[in-house]
């Protein structure tokens, strides 16, 4: 059992890795935020026939419906959609780096929404971690002006991630997972359609290519459902926090399939950037119980 759950964790990681080298592929195939709608649409295709008359039933009596808007905003489309954006902009061997950097802004926002304090060492383990950053997104010429634009875009849809997962712990709703999936991605469809109605009008070209649709469908069914899936059975299996751990390996595994299907090689400040990421996370993990127990990497 125990060598299920691994082998499980390991085809999660490598689902979740795949997203980001499918999204980077399809670039000029598909826009970041019709790809971002069409996988909402595909989810709630599959969902919504198992889960409407349990989300009709518990609607009338439905706690914390703020908490709810405040995950469907940050987790239920958006974030993915910068992702997508960022991915038009920088390779995905530098936006996926950026995985690591979730803990932290966990850990900044847990301060005025959870009301957690921040150490002085978690402070000082955020400013290595930033400092990690600016070497990658500024392809270590360490200028503002440099900051490439993808970069800042994948960074952004790491903070979004790390306020979705804060508000995950302030959830009061009794939705059980696929029903809060399915709320989730109503929610997010919802706040996507402003943007896909502006790609629309600034690009009336667009159309749905063959390519385009397939990295939909894998980013709907494998990235979100099954991976969610895998991830829900490790973490019952071996724990949140050894599970959460392994997260970090997601950047390794994206620059493998990098590599492999985008020839795409890692420079110099890529490795010194997760270096000093990684050392930032490990100081401002100890003793933080915001950042112990980050949830899954949605991709």
């Amino acid at each position: 059992m125990r060598y299920t759950a691994w082998l499980v964790l390991a085809a999660t990681l490598l689902l979740w890795s795949g997203n980001w080298i499918v999204a980077r592929a399809v670039r000029f195939d598909i826009s970041p935020g019709i790809a971002t709608a069409g996988r909402l649409v595909l989810v709630l295709l599959i969902l919504l026939p198992f889960t409407f008359s349990g989300i009709r039933r518990k609607f009338g009596r439905l706690r914390g419906r703020n908490v709810l808007l405040a995950l469907g905003l940050t987790g239920g489309g958006l974030h993915l959609a910068f992702q997508w954006l960022g991915l038009h902009y920088t390779t995905a061997t530098s936006a996926t780096l950026y995985l690591s950097t979730a803990p932290l802004f966990i850990l900044l926002l847990a301060r005025p929404l959870l009301g957690e304090r921040i150490a002085a060492r978690q402070w000082l383990g955020i400013a290595v971690s930033f400092c990690g950053v600016a070497l990658i997104g500024t392809q270590g010429q360490l200028s503002v002006v440099s900051f490439n634009a993808g970069d800042a875009l994948a960074l952004a849809s790491m903070a979004l991630w790390g306020a979705y997962t804060v508000f995950l712990r302030m959830r009061k709703d009794d939705l059980d997972t696929p029903e809060f999936l399915t709320v989730l991605c109503a929610m997010g469809l919802v706040v996507m359609l402003p943007w896909v109605f502006i790609e629309l009008i600034l690009k009336p070209e667009i159309r749905l290519s063959t390519a385009g649709f397939i990295a939909v469908a894998y980013s709907a069914v494998g990235s979100l459902l099954l991976a969610g899936a895998g991830w829900t059975y490790v973490v019952k299996r071996i724990g949140a926090a050894r599970a959460g751990a392994t997260m970090h390996l997601m950047p390794g595994i994206t620059v493998l399939l990098s590599m492999l299907f985008l020839d795409e090689f890692p420079r110099w400040y890529h490795g010194a950037g997760i270096l000093l990421i990684l050392a930032g996370v490990t100081l401002s993990a100890r003793g933080s119980p915001a950042t112990a127990s980050s949830a899954s990497s949605s991709r």
